[in-house]
């Protein structure tokens, strides 16, 4: 057999162990590709079910009640008094300093009790209180499974965006979506397994937010900005589609030849898998993103109609999560769109700020739940919608309120979630969680629970320990699940 040695005058070292491991079978991407060979070999070609699922666990660790996520990122920090907690306490007690002393806030600019501008009504068959910000997401009530205890670590925005969305306060762990689609996978072949929406807000925290952390860059968040141009630089340079694809053999061929040389590292791997996808995706983002065949009832019942255009801009986010639902995109997350003030966080004019939030998320929201249930999607499609933490009962100033971590509301529905139903409970006053306290690892253990996986098996081994979602925290909290 002949071995070629090194080039003249050089002396090739010894290959390291982490060297050698790369380097067999084209490194562990190779395996990666036999797994996924495998897959399509296996998977029928008749519905959801026969979905070729791209990478992921082998199997699931139990019977998956949802196969997809669709996170309502509510940017801020909505007030769970004024939306979905009603509290006759503050209206009793109006105008009166809190009856007991409290943390320090985020400005300590507190004043006295803040009683709710809204209306509160039951609706649907379960009863569920739901104020009047939200009077088409009232309409689906009995879809809701609404958590009323949530707690945070952090009162910040910028840590409790990282800790909502990595487990972590910290910058640089990765996010949910990449957990799930790192986990899971996607049963999409054209289109990312884990998509953000973008109304147009970034929020604090940025990017990191939606990252891959140490997890290979293929799994973090791909934006998908408003516009005919969702994607920066996806469109077709080359005059024909054959010039394309002799410059990307061309690619192909470079690509092969530095995974010889230096290994089949991650970066490389996932550098390849990136160029491929995109090639794929100048086909399929157009026609993801052009819903002009969409009938007419269907954009009304997202309100692509309304007059507001932050509702219009919101409303077309919601279907396009339906459509990539439908296309087998694991785990999708929308952000608020501008309305002219802040995001959900009202320090000062709570009513006008949270109108104008709400107006523009509404009508879109309840027509995402009714859409997918209509379409039979909604039992496999965990719908999450939330911010980083709550408000305070009392005023910041006369006509604002401050970050609350200590009690505040998120909801879900679909999924195999316990529909219409109540989950714990904060004090007279909507300040602390007093019953089922519930922690954001809670959450994220409850959330891949539903998906199938077990929350302490999906780890990967980083900086000498197995890393996981959940670090070494969370249970998952089985009165959610129907």
């Amino acid at each position: 057999m002949h071995i070629e040695g090194p080039p003249c005058g050089r002396v090739r070292r010894p290959l390291t162990r982490r060297e050698m491991l790369a380097s067999c079978a084209n490194g562990f991407g190779g395996l990666a590709m036999l797994s996924l060979l495998a897959g399509e070999s296996q998977a029928s070609d008749s519905g959801a079910e026969g979905r070729k699922v791209i990478h992921g666990l082998s199997g699931l660790h139990h019977p998956a009640r949802a196969k997809a996520v669709i996170f309502l990122y509510m940017d801020g920090g909505p007030s769970q008094m004024d939306t979905f907690d009603p509290k006759t306490r503050l209206d009793r007690d109006n105008g009166k300093p809190l009856p007991f002393p409290v943390p320090a806030t985020q400005f300590n600019s507190n004043g006295t009790i803040l009683k709710s501008p809204w209306e509160f009504k039951q609706y649907g068959q379960s009863g569920l209180p739901v104020s009047s910000l939200f009077p088409e997401v009232a309409t689906c009530a009995d879809d809701l499974c609404v958590i009323r205890s949530m707690t945070s670590n952090f009162s910040e925005h910028t840590n409790a965006n990282y800790f909502l969305h990595t487990g972590s306060g910290q910058q640089g762990r990765p996010s949910m979506g990449a957990w799930t689609t790192y986990g899971l996978g996607s049963e999409s072949q054209d289109l990312p397994g884990f998509v953000v929406l973008s109304g147009g807000l970034i929020p604090p925290g940025g990017a990191d937010c939606f990252g891959s952390g140490f997890l290979p860059p293929d799994y973090q968040g791909s934006v998908f900005r408003q516009g005919a141009k969702p994607i920066p630089n996806l469109e077709r340079r080359e005059p024909t589609e054959a010039e394309q694809q002799r410059q990307l053999a061309l690619v192909r061929q470079l690509d092969r030849s530095l995974m010889g040389r230096v290994g089949a590292t991650p970066a490389v791997e996932s550098a390849i898998a990136n160029h491929e996808l995109a090639f794929r995706m100048q086909r399929t983002v157009p026609e993801l993103t052009d819903i002009s065949k969409e009938s007419e009832a269907t954009k009304r019942l997202y309100g692509l109609d309304s007059d507001y255009a932050p509702t219009r801009n919101y409303g077309t986010q919601c279907l396009l999560a339906r459509r990539l639902v439908e296309r087998g995109v694991r785990f999708i997350e929308l952000t608020c769109p501008p309305t002219g003030g802040d995001r959900w966080d009202q320090h000062g004019n709570l009513k006008v700020g949270h109108e104008n939030n709400a107006r523009a998320v509404d009508k879109p929201i309840a027509g995402l739940l009714k859409d997918l249930k209509s379409r039979g999607l909604l039992d496999s499609t965990l719908v999450l919608w939330g911010g980083e933490f709550g408000r305070t009962p009392m005023a910041q100033g006369t006509d604002g309120r401050d970050h609350n971590p200590f009690g505040f509301t998120m909801w879900m529905a679909g999924g195999g979630v316990k529909a219409g139903s109540v989950y714990g409970a904060t004090d007279e006053f909507g300040y602390y969680a007093v019953e089922g306290k519930m922690e954001m690892y809670d959450l994220h253990a409850t959330m891949l629970h539903l998906l199938g996986v077990d929350h302490k098996r999906l780890t990967v081994r980083f900086g000498g320990r197995d890393m996981r979602l959940t670090d070494v925290h969370g249970n998952v909290i089985h009165e959610l699940v129907g």
